[in-house]
């Protein structure tokens, strides 16, 4: 007994003893603390238990116990941040896929693209709608905890929707088959559609989601517009804000835009139609816009391969020419852009693909890489913790070859990645 006591004793001793720090000493030859700074050359980022301790120029001493890791013509970067992504589906023109396969499929999905969306460079991600009941709450739990590789996750969990609107299930079935798949984020009037979010914010949502117009990739044919009332649009955003909780809003019709702007969303997702005056209610509100430019790419490639339904092929032909100037017309209307790729639509880990899509529509490449490192940063209300390489911040750092500044695109292919102080694989 008495030696079962000593080992008791021993063990809970053992437990209560400090556990010694993990350093990790970084060394590169490149250096780009923010998009608003300029390049440093050789420089020594020291990661201790997942933040940055220090940011030194040249490559510093190892201290003893640290883990060194050695980044010869590579330079580092600040963890991108994608700000609408599905982890928990893969591009399918299948939309009966619902009523196939067992949710748990999506489970393991989701977690398989989250390990792909953090080696494309992607260390944070806001998932804007996902499946089945908590499945991206998981996982952000997991990925947080490292028992999975992945990105922080930002998550809306289910996407709220008018009845029959774009995001109310996999619509295109009989009655009863669609009731039996998703029936329960829908709503109608201020009162119930208040009550969404509060259930939304109940079982873990970081913040909300809405459909404010018709979709592209839904099975209806009766426009982009607006879906929700000004009234229900106010519940939601009001009720949002009474629980900590921003709004992100589908949006692409031009008075649908407007509407969920001058509602209070926070951000608009798409924005296909954009018009001046639409933008002037956003600029007034200070909503952002998502362009998501990657998912007009994604689905305008697949038209004429029996991809989509002709219904779905209508819409996405209509979309087709007014995405190629989102950017433009945001910028030339003073509407502040944040990265968002719409990653699902199109195969994760493609997301970088963004930048070269924003350089088209006439932005520079400080401003691309700011779009997706500070500015995506500030959207999800992290700006003093993600975004820049400096002490304090977390761990979350990139290694390309060459210089972002001078040309974004070379972030599409990323040789290194440190998601909150952890190597991924």
């Amino acid at each position: 007994m008495r030696t079962l006591f000593a080992g008791l004793a021993a063990t809970l001793m053992a437990s209560a003893a400090p556990v010694l720090a993990q350093t990790t000493v970084i060394h590169a030859d490149g250096l780009v603390v923010d998009a608003d700074s300029k390049p440093m050359g050789r420089g020594t980022v020291i990661v201790t238990d997942g933040r940055i301790v220090s940011v030194e120029e040249g490559w510093s001493a190892v201290p003893e116990g640290a883990e060194m890791v050695h980044l010869e013509g590579k330079t580092l970067v600040p963890g991108l941040i994608d700000l609408h992504t599905h982890l928990s589906v893969d591009p399918s023109g299948e939309y009966w896929r619902g009523a196939t396969t067992p949710s748990e499929w999506s489970v393991l999905v989701a977690a398989k693209n989250a390990r792909v969306t953090a080696n494309a460079g992607f260390t944070t991600v806001r998932d804007l709608g996902s499946w089945p009941d908590q499945a991206m709450q998981s996982l952000r739990r997991a990925t947080e905890e490292g028992m999975l590789p992945g990105p922080r996750i930002v998550t809306a969990g289910r996407t709220i929707a008018i009845v029959g609107g774009h995001g109310d299930g996999t619509n295109g079935f009989r009655r009863e088959l669609h009731d039996t798949l998703i029936t329960d984020f829908t709503c109608t009037g201020a009162v119930e559609c208040a009550e969404m979010v509060r259930t939304a914010s109940k079982y873990g949502a970081d913040l909300i989601k809405i459909t404010a117009t018709g979709g592209v990739l839904s099975q209806q044919g009766r426009g982009l517009e607006a879906h929700f009332s000004d009234e229900e649009m106010r519940s939601i955003v009001t009720t949002a804000e009474s629980l900590g909780l921003k709004v992100a809003a589908h949006a692409h019709g031009a008075r649908g835009i407007e509407a969920a702007a001058r509602a209070g969303v926070h951000t608009i997702e798409h924005g296909t139609y954009l018009d001046e005056r639409a933008a002037k209610v956003m600029r007034e509100n200070g909503t952002i816009l998502v362009p998501t430019l990657m998912a007009f790419e994604g689905v305008s490639a697949n038209l004429g391969k029996g991809f989509y339904t002709p219904v779905v092929e209508d819409k996405i032909r209509a979309v087709s020419e007014y995405s190629r100037t989102i950017v433009a017309r945001a910028q030339r209307w003073g509407v502040t852009v944040a990265f968002g790729t719409d990653a699902g639509v199109f195969p994760h880990g493609e997301n970088a693909g963004e930048f070269a899509l924003l350089k088209n529509n006439g932005m520079s490449d400080r401003a691309a890489l700011a779009s997706a490192t500070t500015g995506a940063a500030r959207v999800i209300g992290m700006g003093n913790e993600i975004g820049r390489i400096a002490p304090g911040y977390s761990a979350d750092i990139i290694a390309v070859e060459g210089n972002p500044l001078e040309d974004v695109t070379v972030l599409e292919d990323v040789d290194w990645v440190m998601v909150r102080g952890r190597v991924q694989e």
